[in-house]
Parts: structure tokens; C-alpha cells; sequence
């Protein structure tokens, strides 16, 4: 959970050995406060994260409700309420990989981020990737769109496969012209069997991939 946890599960007697000769009986000492915890506990305000709220447990986000409601929650092994002390402000992420309960929803206000388009993917690659080839990263830009545009993919690879895959072709040295002519290592970019499947028929049918920006439209022109 992202309140407060125990450091130590089981039932803790008055000089338990997992802990040396002190006294244990106190178990207010092995209660840490998670991250939402802390941001409460802050003598100023915070901006809280919650990651990926829709890969949670299925009742994580109702759970959650009271405590963002009130801004407080209780540890139950101690009978103590921690209350925010400052308001903070929290930023929730999801890829709607499953439908969140209404109740929560009613209570964020959403921002839409969009796929990151070329420019910004350059720069993002940047902060990975510092100094790559100018060609190879054309290469792969060209090649990882192209390959979103696919409707046949049941997951379209993501920022994070991009950047795998680049760290994939770097480190085994691969050509810029190898790159050009097919996908090394496409099994960085896609992760699902019937993907990878569906590139290897389009293989069999003789199908190229795209080299130039051009050949992927007027929505790529550079």
C-alpha cells in the first residue's frame, strides 16, 4: 500500500531475535509510512504521484477514495490518524488498460497526453541515447512509426520498447544499412506472439519497410 506498512510481518514478542537484544514490543518502531504517508506527514506541501493507477489491484482506487477524500487515513495496529497537514496536490497516470470506478473518476479532472510526436520522441531518445548517429536514429524513428501504423498489432510498442531497442542495436553493433532493410531485434519492440507473428507474414509476402520519412506519409514529413 502507499499509506504505511510493518517492516516485519508475524507476531513480534518483548526481545524477538530477528532484531537483536532490543525490545520489539513497541510496534509503533517498525511502522514505516509509504509515500502517500510521508506526503501527508510533510511540514509543506507536496505533489504526490500515483503511477499506473489501472494496473492496481481491482479495488485499489476505491480504497484510495477516502483517504484522497479526507486527507487522512488510520493505521489500524496502532490506532493512530496521520491527516495531511498541507493539502497536496496529486497526479494520477493511467493507459486504460481497465476501467476505473466512476466514484473515483468524478473526483479527477483529466488531462489527455498524447503519443509523443517526432520532435519530442528526438529529444526524449536524447536523454537516453546522447550523441546516437543522426542516420540511426532516423532509422529507427522511421521503422518504430511505422510499425505503430500497423493495425494488425494487438499492442503497439510503446517509449519505453523504443528505448530498449536502441540500447539492443547499439550494443550489438549493428549497421545503420541492416536497420534500413529490415527490424533487428523486433522482439524488443513487440512483446506480443501474434504481433511478432504478423510481422513475419508480411515478411513471407515479400512486404519492405519503409527507409525515408516520405514513404510514411505527410503526417512524418521532416
Amino acid at each position: 500500500m502507499v499509506f504505511a506498512h510493518l517492516t516485519a510481518g508475524g507476531n513480534l514478542g518483548p526481545n524477538d531475535s530477528r532484531f537483536g537484544t532490543g525490545d520489539v514490543s513497541d510496534i509503533r518502531r517498525y511502522i514505516k509510512l509509504g509515500p502517500l504517508g510521508q506526503t501527508f506527514a510533510a511540514g509543506e506541501r507536496h505533489v504526490l504521484l500515483i503511477d499506473e493507477v489501472d494496473k492496481a489491484d481491482l479495488e485499489f482506487p476505491n480504497d484510495l477514495l477516502r483517504e484522497l477524500d479526507e486527507m487522512r487515513f488510520s493505521i489500524v495496529e496502532t490506532n493512530e490518524e496521520i491527516a495531511a497537514r498541507h493539502r497536496p496536490v496529486v497526479m494520477i497516470t493511467s493507459n486504460n488498460e481497465k476501467e476505473l470506478p466512476d466514484a473515483f473518476l468524478r473526483r479527477c479532472i483529466f488531462y489527455y497526453i498524447e503519443f509523443p510526436d517526432v520532435p519530442l520522441m528526438r529529444k526524449i531518445i536524447d536523454v537516453h541515447h546522447p550523441n546516437l548517429d543522426a542516420k540511426l536514429l532516423d532509422q529507427v524513428l522511421i521503422k518504430f512509426y511505422w510499425l505503430r501504423e500497423q493495425s494488425e498489432l494487438r499492442k503497439k510498442p510503446s517509449t519505453s520498447e523504443l528505448i530498449d531497442w536502441i540500447s539492443a542495436l547499439l550494443r550489438s553493433g549493428m549497421s545503420i544499412q541492416k536497420v534500413e532493410e529490415h527490424i533487428p531485434f523486433v522482439g524488443a519492440l513487440l512483446k506480443k506472439e501474434q504481433d511478432v507473428d504478423a510481422l513475419l507474414k508480411y515478411d513471407e509476402k515479400g512486404g519492405r519497410y519503409p527507409k525515408s520519412w516520405q514513404e510514411l506519409g505527410p503526417r512524418y514529413n521532416q
